[in-house]
């Protein structure tokens, strides 16, 4: 691919009309959740398959009113200290880096997130202030939004910052950018978290073995002296049956990732098409039990909001 990350993010489809014309039909509507796709994962999709598990993910649906589904169902806002900073665990904390994501995928959880006045390096001496009292804290999470949006220049940025507080040894980078514009490895991507002192682990977001590309696959070689984790979401109609999340998680082995959690939805206001229930969930994990080897098994697992995840089997 000879466009650089940036140029494929300002090329992604951004509204209903862009859609309906790229993918033929009439489908897409604009919602209270911006449409936002990347052409790379677009042209992943099969124009002919109105069942598409890609397409499904992106697919915007009419907001039902459904019980239990709210604005923000993990409560992150309650854990929130300083701003930019969310802190529900002992040992570690994790740094809204970007408001931003490449891809809106219609089940986020933080659809609804306020992102205002949560930049990391804005409140950086408020973040550091609280760190350093905190010793028991010892690794530190980049989430969003996705801290992959962000230019290279700012995450070295920001890995420096974090370098300086001597009592954090784990960085983890949570990303579905790197996923759906894999161009966005770059070598100063690379060289940053190969020099960094600390140890690195990144957790891709991945839920379906179509969306993993040859480019991806290859670019993420120069990843592999880092731990890399995948963690995906029980989505209805995407990957909500055994086969599927076994291909998901041998694919995955392929690449050097490891299946890390499988979650069930966050039930946030907009994402009740892609529920499923807890029994039907329980059925579908016995299932991959017998279908792949411990090590390619990832946790089930719910968050419900308070100060761990619950492992549901």
């Amino acid at each position: 691919m000879n466009k650089t990350w940036n140029e494929s993010v300002r090329s992604s489809l951004k509204n209903a009309n862009d859609c309906n014309e790229y993918f033929d039909n009439d489908r897409f509507q604009d919602g209270n959740f911006p449409i936002k796709i990347p052409l790379e994962f677009a042209k992943r999709i099969d124009k002919t398959n109105p069942l598409d598990p890609l397409l499904l993910q992106i697919l915007p649906k009419e907001r039902q009113s459904t019980k239990g589904f709210i604005d923000s169902p993990v409560y992150d806002e309650e854990f929130s200290p300083v701003k930019g900073l969310i802190h529900k665990y002992p040992s570690r904390v994790l740094l809204i880096s970007s408001s931003v994501c490449a891809i809106h995928c219609q089940y986020c959880f933080r659809q609804n997130f306020d992102y205002d006045d949560n930049d990391v390096l804005k409140n950086w001496a408020d973040i550091q202030s609280y760190l350093s009292k905190r010793i028991e804290v010892n690794e530190v999470v980049l989430s969003g939004g996705d801290p992959l949006t962000l230019s290279d220049k700012k995450i070295n940025k920001i890995l420096r910052k974090i370098e300086s507080i001597q009592h954090i040894k784990t960085l983890r980078i949570h990303t579905r950018t790197a996923v759906v514009i894999p161009s966005r490895i770059t070598e100063e991507l690379i060289a940053s978290l190969n020099q960094t002192k600390l140890k690195v682990v990144i957790v891709f977001h991945i839920n379906h073995a179509q969306e993993i590309s040859d480019e991806f696959v290859n670019n993420i070689k120069a990843l592999r002296n880092h731990i890399l984790l995948n963690q995906s979401v029980f989505l209805r109609d995407v990957n909500d049956d055994a086969k599927t999340l076994a291909e998901l998680s041998y694919k995955l082995f392929e690449a050097s990732i490891l299946p890390y959690y499988i979650h069930l939805l966050d039930k946030v206001s907009g994402a009740e098409s892609f529920f499923i229930s807890d029994n039907q969930a329980h059925k579908i994990y016995k299932a991959l039990q017998n279908m792949v080897p411990g090590y390619l098994l990832p946790k089930l697992v719910r968050d419900e909001g308070g100060e761990s995840k619950r492992l549901v089997i």
